[in-house]
């Protein structure tokens, strides 16, 4: 085994502009949007008839037939086919931990460059059957005679089999959306609706500035006649914000909104990683180097808050690198919702939770809130499940590279009371 380790470097991403769901890629499939993802890679670092050492890309929906669906999105792309590829998946942080798997390899030696990507959409759900209605047709299927065959079909409640099952975001073990739990958490960190609301605005403005200073334009690429994020309102403000309804608690207490929460959304991104040897030797530009990444999880189930496993993994990071929550230039922050992002700030200025949480001796502290999602976050681009980590991690490569340095913050939660945080430096 080789003992010395490699460093990563991350070359640049490519995504297809991220979209609210049920609208501009209705009838649109996942790998259609995770085809063109990849091929927007290929086409920008002229990958074309390259073997690669591994891709590995995740979704959280997809239909059961597409057992091998990395590899076939790999073979819709003018890839080298020769290169292979491999599913990946954890919620929301599915294309961070695909860089994670990539970024392995490459730090001990195995590869020299690959590909990690995530896509996800809500508007080419597949639809399920019953498990029932499964085993009886099996058993039908399985029957020895014709009368014992057209016994188990007389027997079986058609009508009821097929009623189609849609798939949910509602945690199993609780039967809560993540938004009924973050209700929870908001409540739990006092965290008031304005605080929300105003987080959302900034989310716009840092988006809609950030196109047009043009930081998006090698990021994104045109896809179905769209080349910017549908979702981003450039004109909103703190006033239209506080007219809306509750989205999830519906009484006076509820603060969690449509315009505080991130929507569901279509979309897909990819990361193109190297060696340092790999990036020289083929001419590419070095835009900053994947460091390290941590995971964690709370126990959501028995009485730790659902989406705040990221504050763990952060504090794990920092001690692993001997740096503190105040080492870095700027920080990329998942934002499933404002009240999400706003109660993880406050528990790293929590004695009480750093110590009992997160093992520290003390507070992790606060950050400048200017150095925050600086080029807009999930509330104002969008949030395709499996699409987002890679989003953001092109994104704090290119911030980087323009700033001429630095180090960079990244946390992202995922549902299953999971969290994952990466540094980046360059």
């Amino acid at each position: 085994m080789r003992n010395e380790t490699k460093k990563v470097a991350i070359i640049g991403g490519s995504r297809i502009p991220f979209a609210k769901s049920f609208s501009t890629y209705s009838r649109v499939s996942n790998s259609e949007l995770m085809s063109a993802a990849l091929n927007g890679l290929v086409d920008k670092y002229q990958l074309q008839e390259k073997q690669l050492g591994d891709v590995a890309l995740g979704t959280l929906i997809h239909y059961p037939g597409e057992w091998n669906w990395a590899k076939e999105n790999v073979l819709n792309t003018s890839l080298d086919p020769h290169t292979p590829a491999h599913f990946i998946s954890r919620a929301c942080g599915t294309s961070l931990d695909a860089a994670n798997t990539i970024a392995m390899k490459i730090a001990l030696g195995q590869i020299e460059a690959g590909i990690a990507g995530g896509s996800d959409t809500n508007s080419d759900t597949p639809l399920t059957l019953s498990r029932n209605f499964a085993h009886d047709l099996i058993d039908i299927n399985n029957s020895r005679s014709f009368g014992k065959r057209l016994g188990k079909v007389l027997k079986t409640n058609w009508g009821k089999m097929f009623k189609p099952i849609y798939p949910n975001v509602n945690e199993p073990r609780t039967n809560l959306s993540m938004g009924d739990h973050t209700e929870v958490t908001v409540k739990n960190w006092n965290i008031s609706r304005k605080e929300q609301d105003e987080l959302a605005l900034v989310s716009h403005q840092h988006a809609e500035a950030a196109y047009h200073a043009g930081f998006y334009d090698d990021l994104v690429i045109n896809f179905k006649g769209n080349n910017k994020d549908t979702i981003i309102r450039g004109n909103t403000s703190l006033e239209k914000l506080s007219k809306l309804s509750p989205a999830f608690d519906k009484t006076s207490t509820g603060t969690l909104t449509a315009g505080n929460s991130s929507p569901f959304t279509d979309g897909a991104s990819a990361i193109f990683l190297t060696s340092e040897a790999y990036a020289k030797a083929n001419g590419y530009e070095i835009q900053a180097y994947l460091t390290d990444i941590q995971n964690a999880a709370f126990d959501y189930v028995y009485g730790e808050d659902l989406l705040m496993a990221p504050t763990l993994a952060v504090a794990k990071l920092l001690k692993r690198n001997n740096l503190t929550l105040q080492d870095f230039d700027f920080y990329e922050i998942h934002e499933a919702f404002a009240g999400q992002v706003l109660a993880t700030l406050k528990a790293w200025e929590s004695e009480e939770f750093s110590k009992n949480r997160l093992g520290a001796t003390k507070a992790l502290g606060s950050i400048d809130r200017n150095k925050l999602n600086i080029k807009g976050g999930s509330l104002a681009i969008g949030h395709p499940f499996a699409a987002t980590g890679a989003r953001v991690l092109a994104g704090a490569a290119k911030i980087l590279q323009e700033n001429g340095g630095g180090r960079c913050l990244i946390s992202v939660c995922t549902a299953g009371g999971m969290g994952t945080a990466a540094i980046v430096e360059a």
